[in-house]
């Protein structure tokens, strides 16, 4: 696996997404995602990325017993700012400067570590200005409690004034064949900041390995709300990507990464994306991707096939 530098800070070209471990995606089940972290790790995946709000701390615990012994192999990314502590299933989205620094100091307890490589604000605040926020962040950099700063899903204007604070390493997006959003707006920017994308959902939440059907999706399963799901409306799409890879002789999921590994150069930014799963056997065939070129005729099919993609992404 080689690396990639994401505004001065080096990661695996292929991080991962741990997000499912804890809630939305099913069933969660401890020691075989403590497993999947670390077979990631062993396979060069190093880059991990978890949230304060993913099962209300339960994955920054959970990827902070995963490592302990090996921190000095992985990044750390992690985010502050949803905040769901009510109970009521409501989202404040907050960010004034007290509520970083606790959050922030929550974090590193839970994840049993001294810093965080790469601290996201998880969405921009609803409660002060993005500059206040960000200060606030550059502030955790100086105490020497995180390294690098990151944004989730914001616009080109929301970077900019956020980067005029202090520099931002990446920003995280949903990204992928049938979700391309970013290159309208914030890519620009990145471009210009010297910003890197890490792209989340870069197989469409599983679909575009073929092999989901919202149908067989259990209760607590969020993409069975997810429009993109409903009906099996987008099947054309993910058996594009079926077809693709049945001639190349590799996995969906390898033709869904190999594609968005190589968007570093017609976006002109670096790009790591970050596939989420739960499952060792998929951890390790995901990783198998970063082997896989893509031809031009290839990729000219791929391209196609976000302007056939029925539904909203959420």
């Amino acid at each position: 696996m080689h690396t990639v530098t994401l505004g001065g800070l080096p990661v695996s070209a292929q991080g991962l997404g741990c997000l499912g471990m804890s809630e939305f995606y099913g069933a969660a089940d401890w020691d075989e995602s403590v497993a999947v972290i670390r077979r990631a790790v062993d396979l060069g995946v190093t880059m991990l990325d978890t949230a304060a709000m993913y099962g209300e701390g339960h994955n920054e615990v959970l990827v902070g017993r995963a490592v302990a012994g090996r921190r000095g192999e992985v990044q750390i990314a992690t985010k502050f700012g949803v905040d769901r502590s009510d109970g009521s299933g409501s989202q404040r989205r907050r960010g004034r400067p007290a509520y970083v620094q606790w959050s922030c100091e929550s974090s590193l307890l839970r994840l049993g570590v001294d810093a965080i490589d790469l601290y996201y604000m998880h969405r921009p605040p609803d409660d002060c200005a993005i500059e206040e926020a960000v200060g606030a962040m550059a502030a955790l950099v100086e105490q020497g409690k995180v390294r690098h700063l990151g944004l989730c899903q914001v616009t080109a204007a929301e970077l900019r004034r956020a980067h005029a604070v202090h520099p931002i390493a990446a920003v995280q997006s949903e990204y992928s064949l049938w979700t391309r959003d970013p290159e309208a707006d914030v890519v620009p920017a990145m471009r210009e900041l010297g910003v890197g994308l890490v792209p989340y959902a870069p197989l469409g939440r599983g679909y575009l390995t073929g092999s989901v059907r919202a149908s067989e999706l259990g209760a607590t399963d969020y993409r069975r709300t997810n429009p993109r799901f409903a009906g099996d409306a987008n099947r054309a799409v993910a058996d594009a990507v079926v077809s693709l890879a049945d001639a190349r002789g590799v996995p969906p999921a390898q033709v869904a990464l190999a594609w968005v590994a190589q968007r570093t150069e017609p976006l002109g930014v670096p790009v790591v994306p970050i596939p989420g799963t739960k499952r060792v056997a998929w951890v390790e065939q995901n990783a198998g991707a970063m082997d896989v070129r893509l031809s031009a005729a290839e990729v000219t099919r791929l391209d196609t096939l976000a302007d056939r993609v029925v539904g909203s992404r959420v």
